[in-house]
């Protein structure tokens, strides 16, 4: 999928498309999703179970959590009356903004089932609030009043989220399954601030990732510094049904970089290793950004290539109206201090290669793209990821320099083509 699914963006998979709750159903496994789906065409990503925003309000499957905490215990007492094994997704709409749809709660709905006039009550939640003056900032955020109230309105709706999360392993522990299922707690974008969600910083790229098994042998409590991203779930749940052939014509298709079970972390940490890579590759997110990215990022180095870099970065809409970015644009458009780490002309305008040292920079300020003495180590990114790319048919695998004709980069001429020789 090139960008979002819904409304007027309209972007599909194609229909091809092996995805994980077709693949498990057809193994006998009792699939559900509560929450937000966002993916289409429906029969691409069919579940047996499903209550999302197509078929209720997102709120309530999303952020309500006795909701939720309902429809998980009416899906576990399907799957144990049907003796099947089961997976669950449940995608919790906090800690999604809401102010471009919903302002009357807040820029977070921080205020939604709180019992405020118009809210609504929701009666598993207690709402925690947060001092904006007493928060720790994030280092890409500027240290402003609103922007500082802004974090501290996410912050509620995270104390939401946790709470929700809570409610969901109880059902799992009542319904009797607390000792065999696996746990997979993460999320889909980095933080809705700038440099955040739809960017390819560190704020952008980086996601929790919990993992919790029932395995007697399994490590407990421990944190993992493996490399891994999200094209690693669907891996590790078809091996932990013991799926095998998917995985096999993964590895044909993406060669050594192929997404991997992540099961083998959970007994044992993995030796690091300087070629330990993830991908990241970005089209659209609403229709009207077109901004593609492609990126690599090892341990220590990261290299971004925007592809649409003449363009200004797009905004959007939901991190449009936030109190954040509304007051960047104001200190901007008036002169006043701008406390931030970066300016908002800089954060428009990018050049076509980004390469930074993350151990040294990882404010991600310095671009070291050209410098002679780290050239093989861009140049070996560079051809990683144009592999990459290659290899999963990327469309945009020629751009901007090139275009793609009979599996090969034929040199438009336009003074981009410096890409083309790897």
């Amino acid at each position: 999928m090139y960008g979002l699914h819904h409304g007027v963006h309209h972007f599909n998979s194609f229909d091809n498309i092996t995805s994980l709750p077709n693949k498990l159903r057809e193994n006998g496994i009792y699939t559900g999703i509560i929450g937000k789906k966002h993916v289409g065409p429906h029969e691409v990503y069919r579940f047996d179970f499903e209550q999302t925003e197509e078929n209720n309000h997102i709120n309530q499957v999303g952020r309500n959590i006795t909701y939720i905490k309902l429809l998980t215990r009416e899906f576990l007492a399907e799957a144990n009356k049907q003796n099947k094994p089961f997976f669950l997704y449940v995608g919790f709409h906090d800690p999604h903004r809401c102010g471009h749809s919903h302002p009357e709660w807040g820029p977070f709905c921080e205020r939604f089932g709180s019992g405020e006039p118009g809210a609504g009550r929701i009666p598993d939640w207690q709402p925690w609030y947060y001092q904006w003056d007493e928060i720790q900032l994030p280092y890409h955020v500027q240290d402003t009043e609103p922007a500082r109230r802004d974090i501290a309105a996410q912050y509620t709706t995270m104390s939401r989220l946790d709470q929700g999360v809570a409610l969901v392993l109880k059902e799992l522990e009542a319904a009797g399954h607390k000792d065999d299922t696996l746990v997979m707690y993460t999320s889909d974008n980095g933080i809705p601030f700038p440099s955040g969600r739809t960017n390819f910083y560190d704020p952008g790229l980086r996601e929790p990732l919990i993992m919790s098994s029932p395995d007697p042998d399994a490590r407990r409590n421990e944190a993992s510094s493996a490399m891994v991203s999200l094209l690693d779930v669907m891996p590790t749940v078809l091996d932990w049904f013991g799926i095998k052939e998917e995985q096999e014509m993964s590895n044909n298709i993406w060669g050594d970089d192929s997404p991997k079970s992540l099961l083998p972390i959970l007994q044992k940490e993995p030796k690091p290793n300087d070629q330990d890579v993830v991908f990241a590759s970005q089209t659209h997110h609403e229709i009207t950004m077109y901004y593609p990215m492609r990126a690599v990022r090892s341990r220590r180095y990261k290299l971004i290539h925007n592809l649409n870099y003449g363009m200004p970065f797009p905004i959007d809409q939901d991190l449009y109206v936030s109190p954040t970015f509304q007051d960047i644009l104001n200190r901007t458009r008036s002169k006043q201090p701008l406390p931030w780490y970066k300016t908002l002309k800089q954060y428009y305008y990018r050049p076509q290669w980004e390469f930074y040292d993350l151990r040294a920079d990882p404010l991600e300020l310095k671009n070291l793209h050209g410098k002679p003495s780290l050239e093989g180590v861009e140049s070996s990114l560079r051809a990683r990821l144009h592999e990459w790319q290659r290899r999963t048919q990327d469309p945009w695998l020629c751009a901007p320099g090139a275009v793609l004709e009979r599996a090969a980069c034929q040199a438009l001429d336009n003074g981009l083509s410096h890409f083309l020789h790897h």
